[in-house]
């Protein structure tokens, strides 16, 4: 495009000669000598610009919102330079690919107002020659001195333009007008304006590929983070930034916290170690939230520049989540069947015959009885004794999460549109959705459940017929609340048309030396350890208390009992009933006992928090408050 000086008064002898004569002098340059006869045979005018064809304000606006990252760079570079361009009286024009001006920077552009060109149309069929037409036809930048324009209103100045590619294809016209040529350097107006093409071009190309990592990343089940020094959030994607959102919608939001605000644990975590240079793959990971508390498997990197760790970048997702995407692959299976519950005691076998005849039926049902005896692992038999066992059953807990949040984990989100996300009653189509806690489900949610049950469809897929069985479970007298009205009575009718009562452990006494032998097996099994005896008199002990918390109290009883042996057998002296006094409360004061504990545990958090039954939260205060984060 470089081309050296010309004399304005040899260069207006030329045009001259050619408008009124129509005899094109050799050292006129081919492109322009093209144009000027294309430009005479079409009849344009030559005194000055017609009125243009324009786009209306509504479509320009259309067009100026399709291309914002164009505007809003070159609004960037102009607020840079635009006392330079004051200067030198320079003009700055930015067109599409149709050449129509979308936005006109500084000076006015062939006498006209920004707001008179801004719209219009610039081809050469609509203003002649100009180095907006010769660009554009031979897509390359040129230079047009002022008397090689066609009309004579734009001759005062050169005006050089550029095409801009983005993908291989044109996609912008850029164009400079300078009125002040004798002011400018040599060249100055060609190499500012290859300037910004260049950096027009490249910031363009990274803009699209950052927005297309964007949706990628915002369409994967995945939370992604990257995370500088000191904890500080740089980015992450919309799952990521619904986890770290102090509301409860989450959500995107331009206020990115650092991780030490928002994750209770942070420096517990894998996180704290990427930090140091040290990876993580694939690693079972507990976020600890104010809003909530996270079960992930996470994959921390450690990123480098010049040898140092400069951040890391963090990949999680939820467990919950990875079992709802199997169960939406391949079918979720039960994990437990009704030959494998563990009892002998008649009113065990009257719940398990019932529970027989009615899993090969197939309609819903409610499984009633105290927090702790065994619904889940009951419905797991259920499922995989009937006619759905080969489709997928997934899980939902009514007390574990907001109301809001419950809405989309059971019917979806996004109304069924792009971007949306199914509801796990969509999840479980061809097999059965468990209800734990049913009781604790806000009655508008209960009452919208009932319809979308009794319609047989979801309003978001009016088309595709719903085919689930529901399997609910209540831990107190749901015909009673419903009778005082604190359950919605339609629902009720639905879930409730068999009703299976699950036996406290108080009216199963004798399944209890039974109930501790298949935990202490399990527990062997899960942990690699060898098998271990409960001793008569530890049975005893087991039966003579009256587990209000049922056999998940016995779980956690046993569990302790069974880290806290070194030996084969278990002892009554290692069994610490709940409400006991005595050395299983001392690691709360004593840093020793609570070392111990944790060594015994093998430093497995979630390991450690059954055996002292506790929360998560509540071990990493303890953790902190010993100062065991960097051992």
């Amino acid at each position: 495009m470089i081309r050296e000086r010309r004399s304005k008064e040899k260069l207006l002898q030329y045009y001259r000669r050619f408008v009124e004569y129509g005899t094109l002098d050799a050292n006129v340059h081919p492109w322009v000598a093209e144009s000027w006869q294309r430009s005479k045979a079409r009849g344009i005018p030559r005194d000055s610009l017609r009125p243009p064809v324009k786009l209306a304000k509504a479509e320009l606006e259309e067009r100026r919102a399709k291309h914002r990252a164009a505007l809003d760079f070159l609004e960037g570079l102009y607020q840079e330079v635009r006392g330079h361009f004051n200067m030198y009286n320079l003009s700055l024009l930015l067109l599409d690919s149709e050449c129509y001006a979308l936005k006109n920077y500084a000076l006015p552009f062939f006498q006209k107002s920004p707001g008179e060109v801004e719209g219009a149309r610039l081809t050469e069929e609509d203003i002649g020659t100009s180095s907006i037409a010769i660009a554009y036809e031979h897509k390359t930048p040129f230079l047009v001195f002022g008397p090689e324009m066609w009309i004579e209103d734009g001759q005062a100045g050169d005006a050089g333009s550029a095409p801009i590619f983005l993908d291989g294809r044109l996609q912008y016209i850029l164009t400079l007008v300078s009125t002040q040529q004798a002011d400018l350097p040599s060249g100055a107006l060609e190499a500012l304006l290859l300037t910004i093409k260049y950096v027009m071009e490249h910031n363009l190309a990274m803009v699209t590929r950052l927005e297309a990592k964007h949706v990628i990343l915002d369409a994967v089940p995945l939370a992604v983070y990257h995370i500088l020094p000191g904890g500080r959030v740089a980015y992450a994607n919309k799952l990521g930034q619904s986890r770290l959102a102090p509301q409860a919608d989450g959500g995107r939001t331009d206020q990115l916290p650092d991780l030490e605000e928002v994750v209770l644990n942070y420096r517990h975590t894998p996180l704290a170690k990427g930090l140091q240079g040290i990876p993580s793959h694939n690693r079972e990971v507990v976020w600890i939230t104010p809003r909530k508390t996270y079960e992930d498997i996470t994959t921390v990197l450690p990123l480098y520049r010049d040898g140092e760790v400069s951040g890391i970048a963090a990949i999680s997702q939820s467990i919950e989540d990875l079992k709802v995407l199997e169960a939406h692959a391949v079918g979720y299976a039960a994990r437990y069947s009704l030959a494998s519950l563990t009892g002998e005691s008649p009113v065990f076998r009257a719940m398990i015959e019932k529970a027989g005849r009615a899993a090969r039926g197939d309609h819903h049902l409610l499984l009633q009885g105290e927090s702790g005896t065994g619904k889940q692992r009951l419905a797991h038999g259920i499922h995989q004794a009937g006619p759905r066992a080969a489709g997928p059953l997934i899980t939902v807990r009514c007390g574990d999460i907001p109301p809001d949040v419950l809405a989309g984990e059971l019917f979806g989100t996004g109304g069924g549109g792009a971007g949306a996300s199914p509801g796990k009653l969509e999840l479980a189509h061809g097999g059965t959705l468990f209800i734990d806690e049913i009781e604790k489900m806000p009655p508008a949610l209960a009452d919208r459940l009932a319809a979308v049950l009794a319609a047989g469809r979801l309003p978001e897929r009016p088309e595709q017929q719903l085919d689930v069985r529901i399997i609910a479970a209540c831990d107190g007298d749901l015909r009673r609340l419903t009778e005082k009205g604190r359950f919605p009575h339609r629902l009720y009718e639905t879930v409730a048309r068999t009703v299976i009562r699950v036996p406290s452990l108080r009216a199963r006494r004798d399944d209890i030396p039974l109930l501790a032998g298949h935990i202490i097996g399990e527990l062997a099994e899960q942990h690699g350890m060898g098998k271990k005896e409960i001793a008569p008199q530890a049975v005893a002990v087991l039966k003579g208390y009256e587990w209000p918390g049922n056999i998940k109290q016995l779980q956690a009883v046993v569990e302790q009992a069974f880290f806290r042996t070194q030996g084969s057998v278990i002892t009554p002296q290692a069994v610490h009933l709940p409400g006991d006094a005595g050395p299983s409360e001392a690691w709360k004061e004593d840093r020793e006992a609570f070392v111990a504990a944790w060594q015994a545990a093998r430093g497995n958090v979630s390991r450690l928090a059954g055996m002292l039954d506790v929360s998560r939260v509540t071990l990493y205060r303890y953790i902190k408050k010993y100062g065991l984060e960097k051992e």
